[in-house]
């Protein structure tokens, strides 16, 4: 059974497996952004700081989206 669908250039949770990793992922990129936003004093302190763990984060929930998503043709 597959995790995910394919709509254009993002992958959609159609599984309770593929939701639980979208929502740990999110949910990592936001404590992440919070922990690092109190610390920095610009935006760009902030960004430099978050991409390092959010950019692998997404990567990696895109790889997994991927793998366990439907072909194109309707078959996993």
């Amino acid at each position: 059974m597959p995790w995910f669908r394919r709509v254009g250039w993002l992958h959609v949770p159609i599984s309770v497996p593929g939701v639980i990793i979208t929502v740990g992922a999110l949910a990592f990129c936001v404590q992440v952004f919070f922990a690092v936003d109190r610390q920095s004093h610009s935006v760009s302190d902030t960004l430099y700081g978050v991409y390092p763990f959010i950019l692998p984060t997404l990567l990696l929930l895109d790889w997994v989206a991927g793998r366990t998503s439907e072909s194109r043709h309707g078959r996993s």
